[in-house]
């Protein structure tokens, strides 16, 4: 095999692994996954070393140890890889049934760890709630829009870099951790209205290493959009104000409309924050009516253009806008 050639594998190897990998800790649905490239491997190598290779860089990589995904969704995918193994006919990998082993027995509990791998290295991992909808809310998992807003902000640390953020309806934390790992904001307060939520945020928070003491110095608050004074606002004193799958239910979205509209109307024109809000779009009428809402209290928008690398993995398919609000 010429030079070229060689390289070329080995940089492919690496793109695979790396996706293997991100897929992996965020618990992707295990049919996107690159089994094709392990299926010609195998049957051209005739060598287990890739699917050697797939397990250090998942169930045996360290961060597995430390933050593990769900008991169920490690024995789907180990079992994904035995099989492809064994229809190879390629030599059994001991480490492989020895992983699973551990597994099987284990019990299943309903949180586990969801892990974000950062582009600059480390990651964002978080305890989610294996229900999508749990104990009467929404904010125990990340949303897309939550992601989505994550790898914009990546691409626009500047917009966070020396600010103090507020972030609305933080749920488990995903975006505001991102942000405060990668783009150095001064001050960072999480907020939500869910106590459940809250509380699940504080462990997220706890868990990547932010608090009060830490660089920038992160608060999680109780924030309840219908009671929330112009005096409160003017106290957190933001300057970048974001939001993140949050419009998802007509009388929220008249709240948020109200609330926002607040905070351009008490800023001056030196201090006024920028406000971006990312939503996915679920219903039409309900997104429309938000709009039609943030209109009539004499808020304006833009639409902002979408991130350009994509980080993290979620369905693309979905309808996704990030907005920047204006007065």
């Amino acid at each position: 095999m010429a030079l070229s050639e060689r390289s070329s594998v080995q940089g492919s190897v690496k793109e695979v692994l790396r996706e293997f990998q991100v897929s992996f800790f965020a618990l992707t649905r295990l049919p996107s996954f690159p089994w094709t490239f392990v299926e010609k491997d195998l049957q051209s190598s005739g060598s287990s070393e890739l699917i050697s290779q797939v397990l250090k860089q998942t169930c045996l990589h360290p961060l597995c140890q430390k933050f593990p995904p769900s008991v169920r969704y490690r024995r789907l995918f180990l079992s994904q890889l035995i099989r492809r193994l064994e229809a190879s006919g390629c030599e059994p990998l001991d480490e492989l049934y020895d992983a699973l082993a551990e597994v099987v027995g284990a019990e299943e509990t309903m949180e586990c760890y969801k892990s974000y791998l950062l582009p600059a290295g480390g990651a964002v991992s978080l305890m989610e709630n294996i229900a999508l909808i749990s104990e009467g809310t929404t904010g125990l998992v990340t949303w897309e829009a939550a992601l989505y807003l994550a790898e914009w902000a990546l691409e626009n640390q500047q917009v966070f870099t020396g600010r103090t953020v507020l972030e609305l309806g933080s749920g488990a934390g995903l975006t505001g951790i991102t942000v405060c790992r990668s783009c150095s904001p001064k001050r960072f307060i999480f907020s939500d209205c869910h106590s459940t939520v809250l509380q699940k945020l504080r462990d997220n928070v706890r868990l990547n290493g932010l608090s009060e003491q830490t660089t920038p110095a992160v608060s999680v608050e109780k924030l309840d959009w219908t009671a929330i004074s112009e005096e409160e606002l003017r106290e957190i004193g933001a300057d970048v104000i974001i939001a993140a799958d949050v419009v998802y239910d007509p009388d929220i979205a008249g709240s948020l409309a109200k609330l926002l509209s607040i905070v351009l109307r008490c800023s001056s024109a030196e201090g006024l924050p920028q406000v971006f809000i990312c939503s996915t779009i679920r219903n039409l009428e309900t997104y429309g009516g938000f709009k039609q809402q943030l209109e009539a209290e004499g808020v304006g928008h833009e639409v902002i253009p979408a991130p350009v690398n994509h980080v993290f993995p979620y369905n693309r398919q979905s309808a996704i806008e990030l907005i920047k609000l204006r007065r």
